[in-house]
C-alpha cells in the first residue's frame, strides 16, 4: 500500500466534493424559494387580506358568524 498514492487520491476526492458542494450552493441561490414566505416578507399579502376582509364585512359576511 503506497501511502502517497492514497493521500493523492483522497485529496482529489476532496477537491471533487468541494466542487460539487459549491455547484449545488450556486444552484440553490439562483432559484427563488418555493413555499410560503416568512412572516416578515409577507407585507403585501397582509394588505390584501385586510382588503378582502373589509370587502367581506361590507357584504355582510363575517368569518366568526359562519
Amino acid at each position: 500500500m503506497d501511502l502517497t498514492k492514497v493521500l493523492a487520491q483522497l485529496r482529489q476526492e476532496l477537491a471533487d466534493l468541494d466542487a460539487a458542494i459549491e455547484s449545488l450552493e450556486l444552484c440553490q441561490q439562483d432559484r427563488p424559494r418555493r413555499g410560503r414566505p416568512p412572516t416578515g416578507q409577507a407585507d403585501a399579502s397582509g394588505e390584501a387580506h385586510a382588503s378582502m376582509q373589509a370587502t367581506a364585512e361590507a357584504n355582510g359576511r363575517n368569518r366568526d358568524s359562519a
